[in-house]
């Protein structure tokens, strides 16, 4: 069998650039993507390393320039076996002093850049299996723990990162007679969006293990775009330094029934009930 194909989104840098490197060198075909004259660089890197890789610059949010993108791998590799969605923005600001170009373009980049790319991805594969071809795609989403928890500041971030994991949950239901599996990663890791912030937790030790190196990450990533993980579908896996674990999402909590309708005087009691049974919430990030 051929190597397998693989799409990385917003691989100029940071997560995407060590996933297009580790990638490269476990012997995947990488198409290597980002808006600007980024991606050739790296592709040269995974090229140099001895690995098969070529650029393709696009908005992977612009609808017909992800369809193109999909193009771009088969037409280089005669085929596209995974699509890593990593491509993100952040425009930090607090709900109350956020503009509306703030919300839309992190909401643009992060959600729909991710969504796009997999719907042309899902077609293709759609169609390649509906011919009698045994498909085994990936697709790897990547949320945060700003999506999963919240983050103050991050209102725009988390919500798009919040919709990156119901859209896998969704993704990996319908794709799944297809042959097509769905995760997603909340990474966490020293990246150009997280190093000015988190400037003191992100900085690089003079010696030893690195815990904030993305490329800590990347084998998961090379993992799941792997034949060997169809068995799995649908989950989130938290990432950060040495560590790998799985992050459960909402579940049904406790609950009270009264038969019939009930009146908002005697809901008061019951609230507090239920929440004392409950499990309490993981706290929102710098909360």
């Amino acid at each position: 069998m051929s190597a397998r194909s693989v799409i990385v989104t917003g691989a100029g840098q940071g997560l995407g650039r060590a996933h297009a490197l580790a990638l490269g060198a476990a012997g995947f075909d990488v198409v290597v993507n980002d808006v600007g004259a980024a991606a050739e660089v790296v592709a040269q890197e995974v090229r140099d390393a001895g690995g098969s890789a070529v650029a393709h610059a696009c908005d992977v949010a612009d609808w017909d320039a992800a369809e193109g993108l999909i193009g771009a791998a088969v037409d280089a590799f005669g085929r596209l076996d995974a699509l890593v969605n990593n491509a993100g923005i952040v425009r930090d600001r607090m709900l109350v002093g956020m503009s509306e170009r703030e919300w839309d373009d992190v909401l643009r980049v992060d959600l729909k850049g991710h969504f796009c790319p997999l719907r042309h991805a899902a077609a293709y594969w759609r169609e390649r299996s509906k011919t009698g071809e045994q498909v085994e795609a990936r697709i790897v989403n990547t949320s945060s723990g700003a999506g999963l928890m919240g983050s103050v500041g991050q209102g725009n971030y988390a919500a798009a990162k919040a919709g990156v994991v119901a859209m896998t949950q969704v993704a990996a239901v319908e794709l799944a007679r297809y042959g097509i599996t769905v995760n997603a990663l909340a990474p966490a890791a020293r990246t150009p969006m997280t190093e000015a912030v988190f400037a003191e937790t992100m900085a690089k030790p003079e010696s030893g293990f690195d815990p904030m190196d993305p490329a800590n990450v990347s084998p998961l990533v090379v993992w799941l775009a792997g034949e060997e993980s169809g068995f799995v579908t649908g989950r989130v896996f938290e990432v950060e330094a040495d560590r790998v674990g799985l992050c459960d999402g909402w579940r049904f909590g406790p609950r009270r029934e009264a038969g019939r309708q009930w009146s908002p005087s005697e809901l008061g009691p019951v609230v507090k009930d239920l929440l004392a049974e409950a499990e309490p919430p993981t706290p929102v990030y710098g909360a």
